[in-house]
This record gives C-alpha cells, sequence and structure tokens, in this order.
C-alpha cells in the first residue's frame, strides 16, 4: 500500500468507477459491508404485496431494498399506483420498475417526504414498504395527521459485525444500522472524519463518538464518494 495515500474503509459496496476516480486522487477505499439485506419471502408478505398490485392505491417507499422485493413479485404491466419515494437511487428503481409516470413525489429523507404527502392532501389508506429497522419519522407524521398507514415489512437487515485492526483517514456510512453494527466492536481515533449518506445516519454516528461527521450535499452513495473524494483531494 502506498504510504502517503489516504485509506478510506467503505461500509458497503462501491460502483468500481467511484473506487477508481477515489485512486486517481490517491485515496484508497476497501470495502467492507457492515449490514447486509435479504427480501422477506413468506407466503404472508407475498399475499400482501400481490394484493397490493391489483389495488389503485397510493405507496410508498424509502428504501431501494423494498422496492426489489416488491418487483420481485411484479407480473407483466405496472400497478396502478401514485408513488412517493425517495430521491435518486430508489427513484431510479421505482421509475425502471413501476414506471415513471406513477411517480408523484420526491423528497431526500423520510420526513420530508411525509410532509409532502400530507402538504398534498393524501387522506385514503397509504402502503408503506419498508425493512424491519424502519425509522420511525414517516409513519409517526403520517399518522400524526390522520392518515392510514399499513406498513408492509418486506425485507430484513443483519448486522455483520467486524473488528477493524487498522487505522483509516475517513469513513463511508450509508444507513444508521450500518453504524450501529460498525460500533458494536470499534472505537475511532479522534482523527478520523465520518462521512454520513444523510442526516438520520449523522445522529446515529454522534450517539457514539464526537468524531467530524460531514454529511453528503444531496442523497445518493455516488454523491457522498465525491464529497468525500473533495475532502481528501480538494
Amino acid at each position: 500500500m502506498e504510504q502517503n495515500s489516504i485509506n478510506i474503509l467503505c461500509t458497503r459496496p462501491l460502483n468500481e468507477l467511484l473506487i477508481r476516480e477515489a485512486a486517481e486522487e490517491g485515496i484508497l477505499i476497501e470495502e467492507l459491508p457492515f449490514i447486509q439485506t435479504e427480501p422477506i419471502q413468506s407466503i404472508e408478505v407475498q399475499q400482501e404485496i400481490e394484493q397490493a398490485f391489483q389495488q389503485n392505491v397510493t405507496v410508498v417507499f424509502t428504501s431501494m431494498n423494498a422496492v426489489e422485493a416488491v418487483a420481485y413479485y411484479q407480473e407483466e404491466g405496472a400497478p396502478d399506483w401514485d408513488i412517493y419515494c425517495m430521491g435518486t437511487t430508489t427513484r431510479k428503481l421505482v421509475a425502471q420498475h413501476f414506471g415513471e409516470e406513477r411517480i408523484v413525489g420526491t423528497a431526500d429523507d423520510a420526513a420530508s417526504l411525509a410532509e409532502l404527502i400530507v402538504e398534498e392532501d393524501v387522506t385514503a389508506e397509504v402502503i408503506f414498504f419498508c425493512g424491519d429497522q424502519r425509522r420511525d419519522e414517516l409513519p409517526d407524521i403520517l399518522r400524526g395527521h390522520d392518515v392510514d398507514v399499513n406498513e408492509v415489512t418486506v425485507y430484513q437487515t443483519i448486522a455483520l459485525t467486524h473488528k477493524i485492526e487498522k487505522t483509516y483517514h475517513g469513513i463511508l456510512f450509508f444507513s444508521p444500522s450500518a453504524v450501529e453494527s460498525f460500533f458494536k466492536f470499534n472505537v475511532l481515533p479522534a482523527e478520523t472524519i465520518l462521512f454520513a449518506i444523510g442526516n438520520t445516519t449523522a445522529n446515529t454516528i454522534r450517539k457514539f463518538t464526537k468524531n467530524k461527521v460531514l454529511i453528503s450535499d444531496a442523497p445518493g452513495k455516488d454523491n457522498l464518494v465525491k464529497k468525500m473524494i473533495e475532502y481528501f483531494a480538494g
């Protein structure tokens, strides 16, 4: 390993192009996932998803994993849904599987997405496809405005714990679950810079450490990696 390089730990897999882009700036990224997700393929979940496909209903996605878990059961033709979703990767997957024309609203975080749904006066049932460790903000805000939220848990998050023996200049985090998994067995030196995909992830990091935390300027893992490159190479 180059002596003068910047060493970064990324807590999820990245596109090889991003790794090469960083390497060109003398930044070496090592990938080590701290969580994995698995779709829940039970009869009960399958029936709830298939029933939703038959309805004209408002649907919410805050995770790409939820989109992929639901799309697994999709047959030909797009469902008759009004879809609210997070931006960037989740939105791209929603458009790919269910059609761009079905997307009626997007936001950068779950709380903002909930506020948008409230502002647009969605009063009927909302189906929220989510994971088993979903955050409370969205359903709490909606229910606080008398919106009926039907939560359908379609994937589970599994912690992958590792003890890190090496010191890194920076670490990239993409979810609160990965943060919690990381800090289960690790303590960081004060000089390590931490990069968070959004405010919720950043707030989780601050529960465990007083290290400097930088937040991505926009959602999406590419944007977080570029934020890190700008910081160290800028």
